[in-house]
């Protein structure tokens, strides 16, 4: 009985042992899930999505669509709104910042606007302080430093003075020192706000410029105002050099500013100079008596401390 017992019981384990090795073998034999694969990224997607990325690093600057005159209050239709990486400075950022104000000179297509788009005066008066004054001058390939001046350059006004009846020796000196060069010919330099006067050119349009600075006959000095009346007079009575300093002297940008060290240099212009009388004889002005007491020259008479003009 006891064996029989046994044997039913090792039957069972086998058939439950066959059992489980069948359904482990069927399980291990299932085919594997088919992979999921990406959808592709349509191109535009990932354009807006790269193009919004940038824009938010990117900073808006106001600019112009086409040509505007002067005079002529800004309209929406004209301007646009473009993303820069970089904005120049004190560039506006939105268009009601620019709309119904008026520029006082032409701009041009692709100009982006500032505070000094609107600002008044053309190009020279935006290059010269308050208390400067644009002068120009005529010169040639002598005097013009073999046509190399650039705006932007320092020179010394040189004036030969010849012998004459009124001058009894001749003369060379500095009338006017450390002048700067506003413009050559028709090449001008930059504003004070460090921009260019002149609109952007192309390679071409340089060159052109360039040939043109060489050959000018016109120069422009920016004049201290206390100094104006001598340098019109020195153009006037002698032969003008300009030399040319050297770009090394980093004090020029201030020499003539509202310092003592400029006065300093207004005294020593004055002191300096040599036979130069006639220049503040000739813009003296002459009594009704004297024009019509003709060429005689007149005598001084000296009474103890007393000093008198007496025409015989």
């Amino acid at each position: 009985m006891n064996s029989r017992v046994t044997m039913a019981l090792a039957g069972l384990l086998l058939m439950a042992a066959v059992f489980f090795g069948y359904w482990g073998l069927v399980l291990s034999r299932q085919p594997e899930p088919a992979p999921v694969q990406a959808q592709p990224v349509a191109p535009n997607v990932l354009e807006s999505t790269v193009s919004s990325t940038e824009d938010q690093t990117r900073q808006p600057v106001v600019v112009l669509v086409h040509d505007v005159p002067p005079f002529v209050p800004l309209a929406a239709t004209d301007l646009a709104l473009e993303k820069l990486r970089t904005a120049p400075p004190g560039s506006l950022s939105a268009i009601n910042q620019a709309v119904g104000r008026t520029p006082w000179r032409q701009l041009s297509a692709g100009t982006w606007l500032n505070e000094q788009s609107f600002a008044t005066g053309g190009a020279l008066a935006r290059m010269i302080h308050s208390d400067e004054r644009a002068l120009a001058v005529a010169v040639d390939e002598v005097i013009g430093a073999a046509g190399q001046l650039s705006p932007g350059d320092y020179v010394d006004v040189l004036l030969f003075l010849r012998q004459d009846s009124a001058n009894p020796q001749q003369s060379a000196q500095i009338a006017v020192p450390a002048m700067r060069v506003l413009a050559v010919g028709d090449q001008l330099g930059l504003t004070n706000d460090g921009q260019p006067a002149s609109p952007a050119l192309n390679n071409d349009e340089k060159l052109k410029q360039d040939q043109r600075r060489i050959n000018a006959r016109t120069v422009v000095l920016a004049v201290p105002e206390q100094l104006l009346s001598r340098m019109m007079l020195a153009t006037q009575v002698g032969v003008l050099r300009l030399a040319v300093r050297s770009s090394e002297e980093q004090r020029l940008a201030h020499y003539w500013a509202g310092s003592e060290e400029a006065i300093e240099h207004l005294d020593a212009a004055d002191s300096n100079l040599f036979q130069f009388t006639q220049l503040a004889l000739g813009s003296a002005p002459r009594s009704p008596g004297a024009a019509g007491a003709g060429t005689r020259p007149a005598v001084e008479v000296i009474r103890g401390n007393q000093v008198t003009q007496q025409t015989p």
